[in-house]
C-alpha cells in the first residue's frame, strides 16, 4: 500500500509517501507560505532534494502540485495507486483514544475541539478538506497528537481546581507529541521484546515533553492543557507561578495576547540567551564563553532531569530503559552526556564512548543505539523518532 501522510498547518504542509508494510519512504515534501508572497515547495526523492517556486493561493494548489509530483517522479501511475492519507491531528480532546476513519462526524468534533488548539485544529480541518475534494475515494485517517496520553489515570490529568472546570469546559492536562512517544513505544516493545515496558520517553527538540509509560501505556506527561507547558523548550516557557501573568500585566501594560505571544514565542531558551532558541547556536555561544547561553542550558538540562526523576519515582525505579529522541535528544551529544550527569544518584551512567558515537546528523556517526554503561541500573537508549511512519501505520492498520 502506498500511503500520504499529511501535516497541514495555516500556511504550510508537510508530506510524505511511504510504502507499506516495507516502510519505504518514496517521496517527501514540505509547502511553506501557502497564501502568502513567496510561496514555494522542497521535494526530496532519493535524498536529493529540489525547491521549486510557485504560486500557492491556498491548500487546493499545493496538493495540485503535489499530486503532479507524485506522477511526474512516477511514485504513482494514477491516484487509484494512494491507498489511504493519514493526517496529524493536533487536539482530539478526550474523544479519541486512538487513531480514526475520518467522516464528517470526527470532522465536525475537531472543529468543535478548536478552542483547545485555535492554532492548529482549524488548520488541519483545512487539509482534510481539501484533500476529500482532490481524493475523493481514499479513505482518511485522523492521527491525534493527544490520543496516545488519553490512558493517563484521573489523577494524573486533573488539575487542582474547581472539579467543574473540567466538566463544564474540559479544562485538564491532554499531553501532546502523543505520536512521537506511541512511536518510540513500539520501537523499544520490540527492542526488548515484550509489550508491558516501563519507560521514559523524552522527546527533545525545539518543542520538547516527557513521558511516562507504564505497561506501554502513558500513565504522566509533561505537556499539559498546552504545548506551553513541561520542561522549558526553545521559545516556550513551560512551567511557571501563574501569578506572574496578572503581576507583569500591571506592571508593564501589556495585554494578555501580548503576554501569551511573550511565553510562546520569545521564552526558553532565547528569552534566557537573548540570542538563539536553536540549542546549537547555544552551545556555540557557550564555547564563547556567553554567561546567559550557559545559564540557559542549566536551566534547561534542571527541568529536563526534574522531570525524568519524578516518572523514575511514578515508576517505583521499574524502569526498562530511559530514551532520548527528537532532534536535540537524537544529535545533542554532550546535553545528553550533562543530563545523565545529574541521574548518577538514580544509578543511571552513561558509556561517554558509544554517547559521542551517536548523532543522526554527523554521516561517520550511528543514528540509534545504547549509550548506557554495563554498571548503569537503566539502559539509556536513543532512538530516532517518525512520526510520519507512525501516522503511516495507523493509517494501514484502519484501511487494511
Amino acid at each position: 500500500m502506498k500511503i500520504l501522510t499529511v501535516n497541514a498547518g495555516s500556511s504550510s504542509l508537510k508530506f510524505n509517501c511511504i510504502e507499506l508494510p516495507d516502510q519505504k519512504e518514496l517521496i517527501s515534501g514540505y509547502f511553506e507560505k501557502i497564501g502568502l508572497n513567496g510561496s514555494f515547495y522542497n521535494i526530496k526523492i532519493n535524498g536529493f532534494k529540489t525547491k521549486r517556486e510557485v504560486d500557492l493561493k491556498d491548500h487546493s494548489d499545493a496538493i495540485k502540485y503535489l499530486i503532479e509530483e507524485l506522477l511526474t517522479n512516477k511514485i504513482i501511475k494514477s491516484l487509484d495507486e494512494i491507498d489511504g492519507v493519514g493526517h496529524r491531528l493536533v487536539h482530539g480532546g478526550d474523544k479519541y483514544q486512538d487513531s480514526v476513519i475520518i467522516t464528517d462526524e470526527v470532522i465536525k468534533t475537531v472543529e468543535e475541539l478548536s478552542s483547545l488548539a485555535p492554532l492548529h485544529n482549524p488548520a488541519n480541518i483545512v487539509g482534510i478538506k481539501a484533500f476529500k475534494e482532490a481524493l475523493p475515494n481514499t479513505p482518511m485517517v485522523g492521527v491525534f497528537d493527544t490520543a496516545f496520553h488519553q490512558t493517563m489515570p484521573e489523577d494524573a490529568y486533573l488539575f487542582p481546581v474547581p472539579y467543574e472546570w473540567y466538566t463544564k469546559y474540559g479544562i485538564r492536562k491532554y499531553g501532546f507529541h502523543g505520536t512521537s512517544h506511541k512511536y518510540i513505544t513500539r520501537q523499544m516493545q520490540e527492542k526488548l521484546g515484550k509489550k508491558d515496558i516501563n519507560i521514559i520517553s523524552c522527546h527533545i527538540g525545539s518543542g520538547g515533553s516527557i513521558c511516562c509509560i507504564k505497561n506501554g501505556q502513558s500513565i504522566d506527561t509533561s505537556m499539559g492543557f498546552s504545548p506551553n507547558s513541561g520542561i522549558m523548550m526553545g521559545t516556550r516557557c513551560g512551567d511557571i507561578d501563574y501569578t506572574i501573568i496578572p503581576y507583569y500585566m500591571e506592571k508593564s501594560g501589556k495585554t494578555l495576547k501580548e503576554i501569551d505571544n511573550i511565553l510562546n514565542k520569545q521564552s526558553g531558551l532565547l528569552g534566557i540567551s537573548e540570542s538563539s532558541a536553536d540549542h546549537r547556536d547555544i552551545e556555540v555561544e557557550i564555547q564563547n564563553g556567553s554567561a546567559k547561553s550557559q545559564l540557559a542550558d542549566n536551566m534547561y538540562i534542571e527541568r529536563i532531569v526534574n522531570y525524568i526523576v519524578k516518572y523514575y519515582v511514578k515508576l517505583n525505579g521499574d524502569v526498562d530503559a530511559l530514551v532520548f529522541t527528537a532532534g536535540l535528544g537524537e544529535n545533542a551529544r554532550e546535553f545528553r552526556s550533562h543530563v545523565v550527569e545529574r541521574l548518577h544518584s538514580l544509578g543511571i551512567y552513561l558509556d561517554e564512548k558509544e554517547n559521542m558515537n551517536i548523532a543522526g546528523f554527523l554521516n561517520e556517526c550511528q543514528d540509534e543505539g545504547i549509550i548506557s554503561s554495563s554498571e548503569s541500573k537503566v539502559p539509556v537508549y536513543v532512538i530516532p523518532t517518525n512520526e510520519e511512519l507512525m501516522i503511516a501505520l495507523d493509517t494501514y492498520d484502519l484501511i487494511k
